[in-house]
């Protein structure tokens, strides 16, 4: 039982530092404001979830409304897989060297 009130008393005790909001009153949800939007996209260019962004559901909404006009108009890439394409287009080379020197 003593532990137990313990365990509860230094729960009580902790600092809780809240966290900024990613998103201020001042800034623009917009396609073209591409450094708050790329904050919102994984590396592999998934959109982050709204747990993952502590961001209200209005504000997810906005950025992934935002993120998909960029993929449409080329200003962001629907995938990001520059790894996978350097890989491809170097075996794809040396495949077809090889094809042409029969």
């Amino acid at each position: 039982m003593d532990k137990l009130n313990k365990q509860t008393m230094d729960k009580s005790k902790r600092s809780f530092r809240r966290r900024l909001p990613p998103i201020q009153s001042g800034d623009r949800i917009d396609y073209r404001n591409m450094n708050l939007i790329s904050r919102f996209i994984s590396e592999q260019g998934k959109i982050l979830s709204r747990r993952v962004n502590r961001l209200t559901l209005k504000q997810q909404r906005l950025i992934t409304i935002a993120i998909k006009q960029a993929r449409i108009l080329s200003l962001l890439p629907f995938l990001n897989n520059e790894k996978e394409f350097e890989r491809t287009a170097s075996t794809a080379r040396t495949t077809g060297l090889r094809t042409r020197n029969k």
